[in-house]
């Protein structure tokens, strides 16, 4: 069925004696326009758009684009894998904010690190090739895919976030509106412009179709007509923002490990620091130690510049998700965040994006003797990025590389920490997500070592570069 109208479906199904048979045979006579309207929208029975799902493609978007989208924790989806593919057979996104020379900038600069991804990619080849010989029970095509991907670990260092990529994603109506309103305030204007086209789609038949019947009927009609750009959010976080600006400074500090597992805490100084976190560069740490000195008026005082004008049935927002026994802040690359952003049990914070927590430098690059390219390869685009930042500093960020550090927390209880321990430890996996995932079981083993004991993590050194 339709979405739309199997969420109607189920609803009357709750609603009435009828069997499932007799309530689809009635819902094919009924307008569920008029019922969506009635109980989800003016009553608020949100739970209702929890029983359609939607299956959404988005195909040549942006890697930052990307990033935006898969930010909602119910959702489920599959992206292209930048260990395994070849990107540079992708095009490159342009913002639609450059113009002129600024344009020109940075297609110059895109063309010139995808020729030094395919140069570094082709070096890695030749070296692991040489240096790990094919197994005599390996075919030769698996041997080949297998030093290909490992390749392609370090080269997708120098892949950047406006090379496109393609994502499928299944979600319930509701979720599809929640984001749809969200990312039709992203400082992105591509990401405001996928808001639109997914608005859009909603109102009409599916692009692809199964069986000809479905091609008739709208897949969310109703859903298209309310999901407008969550203005009040964006504006709680720019409120926060400013107000960062003019009160908070935590002054000069020593930053804490790349991944901090930061002290237990109330539910006030979380909430606080969770704010001044998602709009500040400053670590959760630091934040923390200052917001736990605060008089509990000042503390408050930020949480009532967040909810400033908040309407009663607003969802409160990402910030104010408090409460749990395990805070990781982790700075890493784009490229294992990206992995790591897969994630959804736990709730997440990313700071802004930008290059000034610097670059991760592979060990291998210098082992195999192409480290001096890859360190001239992050320079030039960091030129180019600051030329372009000045005609448009979003912009700028669609030219940042996988190998770009940033900051990002993770709240989670016990069995999310084991679960991401134990997973992405493995040797199959990408050396940069292995060692935050084994960090993560140290700084567990720290704290609760009773608990810490029980997870079965993979120490990086462990090494199988011919496991896929």
């Amino acid at each position: 069925m339709p979405p739309e109208k199997s969420a109607y479906a189920l609803a009357r199904y709750s609603r009435s004696a009828d069997s499932v048979r007799d309530s689809l045979e009635w819902v094919r006579g009924h307008d569920s326009e008029k019922f969506l309207d009635s109980f989800y929208f003016q009553y608020g029975h949100a739970s209702i758009a929890d029983l359609g799902h939607c299956i959404f493609c988005f195909e040549g978007i942006s890697e930052l684009a990307a990033i935006e989208i898969e930010d909602e924790q119910l959702w489920d989806g599959q992206a292209k894998s930048s260990r395994y593919q070849d990107f540079s057979l992708g095009k490159v996104v342009a913002p639609a904010e450059l113009t002129g020379a600024a344009k020109t900038v940075y297609r110059q600069a895109a063309r010139e690190l995808l020729d030094a991804y395919l140069a570094l990619h082709a070096s890695l080849r030749g070296y692991l090739t040489e240096t790990l010989p094919r197994p005599d029970g390996m075919k030769a095509g698996a041997y080949r895919r297998t030093i290909d991907a490992r390749a392609y670990d370090v080269a997708r260092y120098l892949l950047f976030t406006g090379i496109s990529t393609n994502i499928g994603q299944v979600t319930s109506i509701r979720t599809l509106e929640k984001q749809m309103r969200k990312l039709g305030v992203s400082e992105y204007g591509e990401v405001r412009d996928i808001a639109r086209e997914m608005h859009d789609a909603c109102a009409v038949p599916p692009a692809c179709v199964w069986d000809e019947p479905q091609a008739r009927e709208p897949v969310a009609p109703t859903l298209a007509k309310y999901a407008e750009p969550d203005a009040a959010a964006a504006a709680a976080y720019a409120r926060v923002s400013a107000w960062a600006r003019e009160n908070f400074d935590p002054g000069a500090y020593e930053p804490p490990r790349d991944v901090d597992l930061v002290p237990s805490c109330g539910p006030l100084d979380e909430t606080v620091a969770s704010w001044l976190y998602a709009v500040t560069e400053h670590p959760f740490r630091v934040i923390l130690d200052a917001v736990s000195g605060w008089s509990r008026a000042r503390r408050l005082e930020v949480l009532d510049v967040a909810l400033e004008g908040r309407a009663r049935r607003d969802e409160l927002t990402p910030p104010f998700r408090s409460g749990y026994g395990y805070i990781f802040d982790v700075v890493t690359d784009i490229g294992a965040y990206r992995d790591l952003h897969r994630h959804r049990r736990c709730q997440q914070i990313r700071q802004r994006l930008s290059d000034k927590l610097g670059c991760m430098r592979p060990d291998l690059v210098d082992v195999a003797g192409v480290g001096e390219r890859y360190d001239q390869a992050l320079a030039r685009a960091r030129s180019a990025r600051e030329r372009i930042a000045a005609a448009s500093e979003p912009a700028s960020h669609y030219l940042l590389p996988f190998a770009t550090r940033c900051r990002s927390l993770y709240k989670m209880d016990f069995a999310e920490a084991e679960y991401i321990s134990r997973v992405r430890s493995g040797v199959k996996g990408h050396i940069a997500y292995r060692k935050v995932a084994w960090e993560m079981r140290e700084r567990i083993l720290e704290r609760d070592p009773e608990l810490g004991r029980l997870i079965e993590a993979t120490p990086p050194w462990e090494e199988d570069a011919l496991t896929r």
